[in-house]
């Protein structure tokens, strides 16, 4: 039986390649797609992973779910990803509708009549900690919980401390950590430097000549600007499909360690920061009592430090022819 998968994402350019990949596998099956608040708003991220569904063949169902961060202001990404989150091509609009039911209740329901599923997560974790609070018992009933997010151990990419998916919902990211889901963290470091599409890699996607590899330059055409903005680094970072391609086949990681995570979500300085305790000294005297809650819950994260780079970018070609 092929894996069944459960993707919640905020759809801007670099989810939509993660969605071809997963659509596309003849390994797995896309349950259900579930839309929150991030990138850009939670209405056009739904309408973006139903126009990219509709570009791969598939009638997978489309929630839309939260709005805005569980305690705070939405604040889009839409200086890197464009407006409508697809570099502002004017891409026509899906033919079909979102779901009628919330997005929550439909990754409770589905997670609940599929023990063993999959999880993925590309955007900010608002609508996980919701189902959570819902409905904890679901943590017990999900075999793998992939998530794009955090900056481990390095620099952020929205603030010095934060990578944008925990900074934007800290507080949602925090409940899920500490929920007993069997985390696999996939930081926004795995998709920098040689694990970015550079200029060669660029015009090997666009020589495909097919519709979904025109359509996933295309749609990251500012984000590529906006990366050099940000990085002073050439190319296309794509961390989502590099979550996806994990998802997809675990053996491309070639690194990782489990540890207690925690995510700061009081400090403005450091909001959203991915705290690993990788020298596992949570424990100590001087430290027990700031990690008590962490602690407390007993759990660890499996934290991803380094993949293999032509096997996730070999993943990420297929895909696309």
């Amino acid at each position: 039986m092929k894996p069944l998968f459960l993707i919640d994402t905020d759809t801007a350019s670099d989810d939509v390649v993660a969605l071809i990949m997963a659509l596309r596998s003849p390994d797995v099956r896309v349950l259900a797609i579930t839309a929150v608040a991030g990138n850009v708003g939670v209405q056009q991220a739904a309408r973006n992973a139903r126009y990219t569904a509709e570009l791969c063949g598939s009638n997978v169902a489309v929630f839309v779910g939260a709005e805005k961060p569980l305690r705070r202001a939405h604040q889009s990404a839409d200086w890197f990803h464009g407006n409508d989150g697809l570099g502002d091509h004017g891409h026509l609009a899906p033919r079909r509708s979102p779901e009628q039911k919330h997005a929550v209740e439909a990754i409770v329901e589905t997670i609940e009549a599929n023990p063993g599923l999959v999880l993925v997560t590309l955007g900010p974790l608002t609508n996980i900690a919701l189902a959570l609070q819902k409905k904890p018992s679901i943590t017990k009933k999900v075999s793998r919980c992939v998530i794009m997010g955090g900056a481990p151990c390095c620099e952020g990419n929205v603030t010095p401390a934060a990578e944008y998916n925990i900074w934007c919902d800290p507080e949602g990211a925090r409940i899920v950590m500490l929920s007993g889901l069997p985390v696999e963290l996939v930081g926004w470091h795995l998709c920098r430097g040689e694990a970015a599409l550079n200029l060669k890699d660029i015009e090997h996607v666009l020589s495909l000549d097919t519709p979904l590899a025109r359509f996933a330059i295309e749609c990251n055409s500012r984000a590529q600007e906006a990366y050099f903005e940000q990085s002073g680094e050439q190319g296309i970072s794509l961390p989502d499909p590099v979550a996806m391609s994990i998802a997809l086949d675990p053996s491309i990681v070639t690194s990782q360690s489990d540890h207690y995570v925690d995510i700061e979500t009081t400090s403005e300085l450091t909001r959203g920061m991915t705290v690993v305790d990788r020298l596992n000294v949570a424990a100590n005297d001087r430290n027990d009592k700031v990690w008590a809650s962490v602690l407390k819950a007993g759990v660890k994260t499996k934290v991803v430090w380094t993949i293999d780079i032509p096997r996730w970018k070999q993943a990420l070609f297929t895909a696309l022819r």
